[in-house]
């Protein structure tokens, strides 16, 4: 029984012990977080600012090319309206054959095919002159041909601009080998100031001066096109932009 009851005693004291020491632990943790988070309070209290992440500096924001409205949508769909009527005219009854050269005069040959009374078909070619710039090489290729024969057929070959006269120059006597019946062209835009070769439209939406412009399908480094209008391209650099 003496035993017994020492073996008790000695267990309550070490138990006891065990208790203590961890309630000890417990509020010196407790003591040691209370007061970081003070001192963290005490801090910003004071006046004191977080840092602040270094913001990063830019650069002058490039300036932005500008277009000038040259001619307005209106104008555009109002004197399509009345190429397309003279065009029949001059051939009534006939079934006309639209060519167009890629990718500039797609917009004019649809809105000039959509307001022709008639049969009308139409077929797409491609030549390359201009490169990725305002300027012209001089040189023009064909890249891409006819999908059909046009023997036999009333042909108006549909640009979008008549400037140097090269490309139109080129296709035409690419055309008359292959034996079309009627041979003409229609453009929306003409640029005499600027002719080289010996050749002329049939059917000319405007004639304008001699400014580089973009819109209704016509680009600067494929930009642009989608304009409704056409306008004169004034770059934000101030350089003038110019066509050679």
């Amino acid at each position: 029984m003496l035993f017994a009851a020492s073996s008790n005693r000695w267990l309550r004291i070490a138990g006891f012990l065990l208790y203590f020491r961890s309630g000890v632990q417990t509020r010196v943790l407790t003591q040691h977080c209370v007061e970081e988070t003070c001192e963290v309070q005490s801090r910003f209290r004071s006046g004191d600012e977080m840092p602040k992440t270094r913001a990063t500096k830019r650069g002058p924001k490039e300036p932005k090319d500008r277009v000038r409205v040259l001619i307005t949508a209106r104008r555009i769909r109002e004197r399509i309206l009345a190429l397309a009527k003279q065009i029949r005219k001059d051939f009534p009854g006939e079934k006309l054959h639209l060519v167009s050269v890629l990718k500039g005069g797609v917009f004019f040959l649809t809105d000039l095919a959509r307001h022709i009374p008639g049969e009308v078909s139409f077929d797409f070619i491609a030549v390359a002159s201009y490169g990725q710039n305002t300027h012209s090489s001089g040189q023009v290729r064909l890249t891409r041909d006819l999908d059909s024969s046009i023997e036999g057929r009333t042909v108006i070959v549909v640009e979008d601009i008549l400037d140097t006269g090269m490309t139109l120059q080129y296709l035409l006597r690419l055309f008359q080998q292959r034996k079309p019946k009627h041979l003409r062209v229609a453009v929306l835009l003409d640029k005499p100031e600027r002719r080289i070769a010996a050749v002329h439209a049939d059917y000319v939406g405007f004639t304008i001066p001699n400014e580089f412009v973009v819109g209704y399908g016509l680009d600067y480094s494929e930009r642009y096109r989608n304009l409704p209008y056409v306008g004169v391209l004034q770059l934000g650099s101030g350089a003038k932009v110019e066509n050679e």
